[in-house]
């Protein structure tokens, strides 16, 4: 398909009573797609699915048009939120560790590359901790700084480890032995069991 089929098919996934924070409706992202502004269809196609869930493959057609008008982060951003379809997702508010504290030195990158560790209270078989690796997304940001706080969105490699994690329970990021940072889970979203097409 090409961009302007994939937006549209996109665009008729989503229930047309839907608005988001901004007030924005299907109704807007298809004028924009009659008058070929792609780009910002796109952009408006992003802002859905906060409120309510949205299938699978409404993420997979803005991230393929997003693919092929080598726009990056969007392809980044819908690729990130089917995958929070198929793993679950959690929210978080993180605070890193200060550079003179930790060991990182340099701002992480907030679009969903870095895997750290997450120590969310599971012990080995011997006692020792276990942690649990989940994908990382800095809302709103592009990277985040040692010492800087934000929100993140993490998406679990195995999911089944992070079942018992609920709101408010405090979880520690690690790249290595050390804390990296700290964070309190503010919401929690299963993998969907039926992943809607």
């Amino acid at each position: 398909m090409d961009v302007p089929e994939l937006l549209e098919s996109a665009s008729l996934l989503v229930p047309e009573e839907t608005a988001t924070e901004n007030d924005v409706t299907v109704r807007d992202v298809w004028d924009h797609l009659v008058h070929d502004e792609w780009e910002i269809a796109l952009g408006l196609l992003e802002e859905f699915g906060d409120d309510r869930p949205l299938p699978l493959a409404f993420w997979e057609k803005p991230a393929d048009a997003a693919d092929q008008l080598l726009l990056e982060r969007s392809a980044a951003w819908c690729h990130w939120r089917g995958s929070e379809i198929r793993n679950g997702m959690v929210r978080a508010d993180l605070t890193l560790r200060p550079a003179a504290e930790a060991r990182r030195k340099t701002p992480i990158s907030g679009a969903g590359v870095l895997r750290p560790m997450w120590d969310i209270g599971h012990l080995s078989p011997t006692g020792e901790r276990a942690v649990g690796i989940a994908r990382l997304w800095v809302e709103d940001r592009p990277s985040l700084a040692p010492g800087e706080r934000a929100t993140v969105r993490l998406v679990p490699l195995t999911p089944s480890h992070w079942t018992h994690v609920r709101p408010g329970r405090q979880i520690t990021m690690h790249e290595d032995r050390t804390v990296a940072g700290t964070a309190v889970v503010l919401e929690v979203h299963r993998p969907s069991t039926a992943v809607p097409a």
